[in-house]
């Protein structure tokens, strides 16, 4: 049992189980109805997602303290007291269940996707 981090519109893994994305936005122009037909997700999490503010500092993030800059404000919004609490569930679910997290970029490592890795393993989940 595990969590998978993925890409999500990705073709799924045999064995993923649930694919939650954590992205503030659907996807546009995919029906409701079709967002897990289409591999985007079956559960929508925005929560677990960078406030609108925090992802214009990634998508601006030309250096590594740019970077660095955007990961410690993401970092703290997930310390607040409702987002932690989802990161200990999750991470729970992880040695009971397979499922996956995931968001739209290309690249995980300039994806908050990199970072929720992390703290999903620092909150004792299971993370294949």
């Amino acid at each position: 049992m595990s969590i998978r981090i993925v890409r999500l519109g990705t073709a799924r893994a045999a064995g993923e189980g649930l694919r939650i994305g954590t992205v503030r936005h659907p996807p546009r122009g995919v029906p409701k109805s079709e967002h897990a037909a289409q591999n985007w997700y079956d559960v929508w999490l925005p929560d677990l997602a960078p406030s609108a503010a925090t992802v214009k500092l990634a998508q601006a993030a030309a250096s590594e303290r740019e970077w660095s800059a955007f990961a410690k404000k993401y970092r703290a919004e997930m310390a607040l007291p409702p987002n932690r609490r989802t990161l200990d569930l999750l991470a729970a679910l992880s040695h009971q269940a397979n499922f996956s997290v995931g968001c739209y970029c290309a690249d995980e490592s300039r994806c908050h996707r990199s970072i929720l890795r992390a703290l999903l393993t620092e909150h004792g989940a299971k993370v294949g």
